[in-house]
């Protein structure tokens, strides 16, 4: 139910003169707030206004909205479904209000000052916002522009969204990862609630995907029927292309080389001399390349005072955004440029734009499963990006766009940009849902299994949530949470209302344990600043935003001190464990500022798995905690520090750079990475002698190695790992008596299966600590493995009573018609696995003459496998090969006798070998069975 209309908004709402035009049929009793249109007046969303109107879509609508930048879509779509919530209201009561969600910190806040200015309202009355660190609402507000992020954690509090009647999701094309999941959060809650709307606006051509997603199963076939899509169509300008591609490749092993910055900058120069009219917007790949970019045409442009170069950034201050964003009167020679990440994209609109310069680049977010290590990586932007970016110029008239590619290269461009579901690390979405305790299939993409995975991992490390063992396989599927087994801890839901990192989150809880609230909260906030940090510097960038007096950081340091108070002590957390919460180098619950050695500690508990070590053979590379190996920027003023807490780690050309760390000590590495803390014995077999050594490692760091004494079980396990490594062969040398037993060993289990045992040295090798622990003894004291008795070892796999009939099933010989005694040459079980269609009975190498009378070829296994015959001369040189003697000797033995009977004119070549008695030797010998 939504409350009753106060008194106070009812009298507002009459106060006010509904100005939203013919089309919408007003009733004298249905007051509106909202002068559409007014607020459509020349935009081409202004046909949304009559297709609502025309649509079937009930009270609370599921919608999709199709509309291309900068047609009006974030202005428009806002008041009209609140218009349309008022329209269908019962009596007496006020829809809730409406959310519109940005992808962006500064397009929430640039699209409610405009709505507010088309409205004529005061921002924060009717038209609100509230992003991380600010907010501008009252309790009239009806429509409030959030951050997707914003809106997550309103949904973890308070998850039936309490006083909202309807939910926009603007920019859903873009496929950010909190945009996916808030759409999953927000699809499944309007199931459960009736009285809750939810929109989703594209600018693209995936609009239908979503109406799909959005669909409800109400059709009378039971299939799911397509939400509502509108669609409008951009009055289209024209567009200049044009190709400026450099004479340098555009990046290099470590990241954007500067060559191409220039070139970007020339080219822009270029523009400005070329076009009279109009500002340049420039789009570069992230903060350091705007920033880079900027100034290089600054210096070439020191002569012009009338052109001003301007960075548009998540980090620039807000009063310098609100100036960029804001139209301004078009004076003759004056002009702007405008560079930018790709914040500027899509969501906003820099008024005056008809040039745009396009680096081609784009940055985003990459997991490397390997290292499991995630950053933010530079590629070539899709095509879907550069045309969004190109549309920027000829968004209110014609247009120019430079791109820094040749067609060649535009032509190879992927189409669209991957979603950053597929590329991201999923340990905060894997939270998020964990907490909502929601279903992962309404995902409009389906989670990746290896990083979802990891993230379930990084979860339980962080003691967020807990896997029940007997169900961990279930984690491989990523269905629906509950099948998982997952459970969230306190700690895991303390760690989820956090706005940070799960791991800053994390750090906030274990610092505000260690030192104070305070004292950790401003150490999160200078790692969730987006504060570059110079030379990758941490403390640095604390003493920059201190002295700066930045707004936002002072924001984010009250709001952090008073979450890590309202959670102290969260089960879990290091306040729980003794060893972490008291130490020598750091008190219990210090108070005080922030010191550079508290950012560490903050920096090491937040980040424990980057923890970094300088290797000795190096000044700037360090390997980390999680066994990777990570390098500091040439100009870092780190360099050469013996141990590092990183808290950005980012990927450049295939190579991990640390872009943000302190200095530390090895106390408090180890301090913050006790839980990485472990003492491990191994030991190695090499040239016939164990050696075993005790290390001390935090993580993948090794910081001290003892040589030891090899206890027993660590010599076995060290001998069968070099069986495992190098080859049975070549470590244990086995005795031919060994491989016969092994070889019909491997028939018989081929043959019958269990209980006989698979004798492969694949499977040997992993239990060869069970079956030979003595031989592998004396082999650890210096015994020669070709001399210590393996057969004794193996005859303890035989099964019983099984193994009474080993001789009777697979005969070690078999006696043939000239009394000779034949030893078989079984299979060896290793080729009868790797090629299971090989011949698989055991050999009999047999001379031609001993086997006169024979006519049937002998078996083992009761008959089963037949025994393969080599007949040879008397030179014992093989002359046939047959498991069917009775062919052999009516039709190719008259060929054998004809080519050797001359060859070896003492022996026996009958025309009739199957009534001639069997010789062993010669004719005048004389050796034949009677």
């Amino acid at each position: 139910m939504l409350p009753p209309q106060s008194p106070k908004a009812a009298q507002r709402s009459q106060s006010v003169q509904s100005s939203s035009g013919s089309n919408h049929h007003q009733s004298p009793d249905v007051p509106y707030t909202f002068a559409l249109s007014r607020i459509a007046a020349g935009l081409p969303a202004t046909v949304l206004i009559d297709q609502l109107q025309n649509s079937d879509i009930g009270g609370f609508p599921r919608l999709v909205v199709e509309a291309p930048p900068g047609t009006g879509k974030t202005t428009l779509v806002p008041p009209l479904i609140a218009e349309h919530l008022a329209r269908h209201a019962p009596p007496a009561q006020t829809p809730g209000r409406v959310i519109v969600t940005q992808p962006r910190r500064m397009a929430a806040r640039a699209a409610a000052r405009r709505l507010a200015t088309l409205t004529g309202t005061r921002l924060g009355e009717d038209i609100g916002f509230t992003v991380r660190g600010e907010s501008r609402t009252s309790a009239h507000t009806r429509i409030e522009f959030v951050t997707t992020g914003v809106l997550l954690g309103r949904l973890l509090r308070d998850p039936e969204l309490t006083g909202v009647s309807a939910v926009i999701l603007d920019e859903v094309h873009e496929r950010q990862l909190d945009t996916d999941l808030t759409f999953a959060l927000c699809r499944e809650l309007i199931d459960l609630r009736d009285d809750l709307g939810l929109v989703v606006m594209s600018a693209t051509l995936d609009a239908r995907m979503w109406a799909r997603c959005l669909g409800s199963g109400d059709s009378a076939d039971g299939v799911d029927e397509p939400a509502v899509l509108l669609s409008v169509a951009a009055e289209v300008h024209p567009l200049d292309v044009r190709w400026a591609p450099g004479q340098q490749r555009p990046l290099d092993a470590r990241g954007v080389s500067w060559d191409f910055l220039d070139h970007v900058a020339r080219t822009t120069v270029d523009a400005l001399t070329r076009h009279t009219r109009g500002d340049v917007l420039v789009f570069a790949p992230g903060a350091r390349e705007v920033e880079e970019i900027a100034s290089r045409i600054t210096r070439s442009l020191h002569t012009d005072a009338r052109t001003q170069v301007h960075t548009l950034l998540g980090r620039t201050p807000a009063k310098d955004q609100d100036a960029i964003l804001r139209p301004h009167p078009a004076e003759v020679g004056h002009r702007r440029v405008i560079v930018s990440t790709s914040v500027a994209e899509s969501a906003l609109t820099v008024p005056g734009v008809s040039i745009v310069v396009d680096s081609g680049l784009a940055r985003g977010p990459r997991l490397d499963t390997r290292r499991e290590m995630s950053g933010l990586v530079t590629t070539r932007e899709s095509k879907a990006s550069g045309t969004q970016r190109a549309g920027r110029a000829s968004r209110l008239g014609p247009g120019t766009v430079y791109r820094c590619l040749s067609e060649t290269d535009w032509a190879s461009l992927p189409e669209h940009t991957p979603a950053e579901i597929t590329t991201s690390d999923l340990t905060s979405a894997v939270l998020t849902l964990a907490v909502w305790g929601g279903d992962t299939n309404l995902l409009p993409d389906p989670m990746p299994v290896g990083p979802y995975r990891l993230a379930v991992e990084n979860l339980v490390a962080l003691g967020a949530i807990e896997v029940a063992e007997s169900e961990d396989e279930a984690g491989t599927e990523t269905g629906a949470l509950e099948n998982a087994s997952i459970t969230v801890t306190d700690l895991g839901r303390a760690i989820a209302r956090i706005p940070a990192s799960v791991w800053s989150a994390r750090g906030l809880f274990d610092g505000a344990a260690m030192l104070s609230p305070t004292a950790a909260a401003e150490a999160i906030a200078v790692i969730e600043s987006e504060q570059r940090a110079p030379g990758a510097d941490l403390v640095a960038t604390l003493r920059e935003l201190r002295r700066s007096k930045d707004r936002r950081f002072t924001q984010d340091v009250k709001r952090f001190a008073g979450l890590a108070a309202q959670f102290s002590d969260p089960p879990g957390s290091a306040a729980r464990d003794s060893a972490v919460h008291e130490s020598p180098t750091h008190g219990s619950a210090r108070g005080g500022p922030l010191r550079p050695d508290d950012l560490g500690l903050v920096v090491a508990l937040a980040h424990p798995m980057q923890i970094g070590r300088l290797r000795s053979s190096s000044a700037s590379e360090y390997l980390l905690a999680s066994g990777t190996a990570a390098s500091l920027p040439r100009n870092s003023s780190l360099q050469g520090s013996p141990w590092l807490a990183i808290s950005d780690v980012g990927l450049s050309g295939g190579r991990a750079v640390i872009r943000a760390a302190v200095v530390i000590d090895e106390d408090t590495a180890e301090l913050a990475g006790a839980g990485l803390m472990a003492t491990e014995e191994t030991a190695t077999f090499d040239q016939g002698k164990v050696r075993a050594v005790r290390r001390t490692r935090l993580g993948g760091i090794e910081l001290t190695a003892t040589p030891i004494k090899a206890s027993a079980d660590l010599a076995r396990s060290a001998i069968a790992r070099s069986v495992r490594q190098r080859g049975a062969r070549e470590i244990l040398r086995p005795s031919e008596a060994f491989e016969e037993l092994r070889s019909r060993l491997g028939l018989l289990h081929a043959v019958y299966g269990a209980p006989w045992p698979d004798v492969a040295w694949p499977r040997l090798s992993q239990s060869l600590t069970k079956w030979c622990p003595a031989a592998l003894d004396r082999i650890a004291r210096g015994a020669d493995p070709g001399k210590v008795d393996l057969v004794s070892a193996l005859r303890t796999l035989l099964p019983w009573p099984q193994a009474s009939h080993l001789d009777e099933l697979a005969p070690v010989s078999i006696e043939v018609p000239s009394g000779s005694r034949i030893r078989l040459d079984y299979p060896d079980p290793d080729h009868m696995e790797s090629d299971p269609e090989s011949e698989q009975g055991p050999v009999l190498a047999v001379k031609l003459q001993e086997c006169f009378g024979l006519r049937k070829a002998p078996s083992v296994c009761e008959g089963r496998v037949p025994v393969v015959i080599h007949l040879l001369s008397p030179a014992r040189r093989p002359l046939a090969v047959t498991s069917d003697l009775a062919s052999f000797w009516a039709n190719a033995y008259s060929h054998v006798r004809a080519e050797n009977r001359g060859r070896y004119p003492k022996h026996p070549w009958p025309e009739d070998p199957l009534t001639a008695p069997p010789m062993r030797g010669t004719k005048r010998s004389g050796t034949m069975k009677r």
